[in-house]
């Protein structure tokens, strides 16, 4: 009988020994294995990340001067199950700060070694270069034990002779003296440059003047011929509008002599009408009651006359010849007073004022 052991993916399980005096071993981690009781054997080690901080001090580099150089490295023993049984082969058993100690002098013998090789300038100025190279470097040593290097960094430089201080101020000399010059020189060709620029500004301003010029003389052309022809289109629009004023004008004329020759032929017939009824006025006031009157005054007349006649028959013959020459006056009165009457009817209806003044009592008596 046996148990069956799991393991999470930060470990590693080992599971050795077997039936039968089998040596197979079997590596497991993120699972699960079977191990027989009182035969089989079970070990665990670590995979999770080792945080190591290797350190060199006072080492020589290449030009004799001793540096101090810390870095930061990450690492962990990898999964393969060949390198994983190789890892096991050497740190099984043994804990995390074990395995740590081990892979730290490896690093710090490697790291040790390339600063022999390299100048303060190299180290100092391209840290990422010399991290790279010892990476490089440690790394088949380190994976020989089924160890990975995950990275590696430099933390710090320095010496204890300042010679990094100096260098820095001497850098920082021909970095400010770089600058200076770099700045001379840019403004030197800043003012070369605003030259030219000036001068291609003044060209460009001169041929921009001459062009505005070109085209304020053409267009002053074009202006001057745009306003001759508007000048003729308006004075031929102007002839055409006095021309159809004109025109219009004798219209209207023509039109106001039609209206005037219907108004006066209008006013002729209203004249005509007027006569007209003019005349029936008369007719009616002064024709009608004349010849009422005239036939009265004949009535009147003849009545009178029969009455002088019977009166000269009643009286006596000795008055007969008086009473015949009275009614010989009186006929003769009334034919003159009938001859008076028709003459003022003639002349009322030429000139109907007369009529009224000969139809006066006083005018009649006279």
């Amino acid at each position: 009988m046996g148990n069956c052991h799991t393991v999470g993916p930060n470990e590693a399980l080992v599971v050795s020994g077997g039936c039968c005096g089998s040596d197979y071993k079997q590596y497991v981690f993120g699972g699960w294995a079977w191990a027989w009781w009182c035969i089989s054997d079970t070990q665990r080690i670590s995979l999770e990340i080792m945080t190591l901080q290797p350190r060199c001090e006072d080492v020589e580099t290449a030009e004799g001067v001793a540096l101090t150089v810390t870095g930061v490295a990450q690492v962990k023993i990898m999964t393969e199950k060949e390198l994983l049984a190789v890892a096991c082969e050497q740190f099984l058993g043994k804990n995390v700060q074990d395995i740590k100690n081990v892979v730290l002098q490896t690093l710090e013998g490697h790291l040790r070694s390339i600063l022999g090789t390299l100048t303060v300038e190299q180290i100092y100025q391209d840290r990422d270069q010399f991290a790279k190279l010892v990476r490089e470097v440690a790394a088949p040593d380190v994976g020989r034990m089924g160890i990975e290097i995950l990275s590696f960094t430099i933390k710090d430089v320095y010496d204890k002779v300042d010679y990094l201080s100096s260098l820095g101020k001497t850098q920082t000399a021909v970095v400010q003296r770089d600058a200076d010059i770099g700045v001379a020189e840019a403004e030197r060709d800043a003012g070369i440059r605003e030259a030219e620029c000036k001068k291609e500004m003044l060209d460009v301003k001169f041929m921009a003047d001459t062009k505005i010029a070109d085209s304020k003389r053409a267009f002053e052309l074009q202006k001057s011929a745009f306003s001759e022809e508007v000048n003729i289109k308006t004075a031929e629009a102007q002839l055409a509008y006095e021309l159809q004023g004109a025109r219009e004008q004798q219209k209207i004329r023509q039109e106001e002599i039609e209206i005037e020759v219907v108004q006066r032929k209008k006013q002729i017939a209203v004249e005509a009408q007027e006569i007209l009824r003019t005349d029936k006025e008369l007719i009616a006031t002064v024709r009608r009651p004349a010849e009422a009157e005239a036939h009265r005054i004949q009535q009147i007349a003849e009545g009178e006359k029969v009455k002088q006649v019977l009166l000269a028959q009643a009286e006596a013959e000795k008055i007969r010849k008086i009473g015949e020459a009275e009614a010989a006056v009186i006929e003769a009165m009334g034919k003159a007073e009938k001859n008076l009457i028709y003459c003022i009817i003639k002349i009322g209806l030429r000139q109907p004022g007369m009529v009224a003044h000969a139809c006066n009592p006083s005018t009649l008596g006279g």
